[in-house]
């Protein structure tokens, strides 16, 4: 009986597994609602920019490593560590 359990364990634990990475459209989901709720929308409003802002094209890979390395060299150069390094890369990778 415990020889069941393992192999019925092992795939319990793997199909939870599969179920926390967030896929890109989760991703994206979430970012949109934060700018949403930033920007105080409702209602109509904010089912208008939810569509169209799903419906955008993500930005190129490329870019946004780019975006990520200028914004951690900013940082490291202003000697920036702990939530004011936090605050401030999050607030450099929202500009565009």
């Amino acid at each position: 009986m415990k020889m069941l359990r393992v192999p019925l364990l092992v795939m319990g634990l793997l199909m939870c597994a599969q179920g926390f990475a967030a896929t890109a459209q989760q991703n994206k989901m979430t970012t949109c609602n934060a700018d949403a709720t930033a920007k105080s929308l409702k209602g109509d409003e904010r089912k208008a920019f939810m569509s169209t802002c799903l419906k955008a094209a993500p930005a190129p890979a490329a870019t946004q490593q780019e975006k990520m390395k200028t914004c951690n060299a900013t940082a490291t150069t202003q000697a920036l560590k702990g939530d004011a390094r936090k605050a401030f890369m999050s607030d450099c990778l929202k500009k565009k």
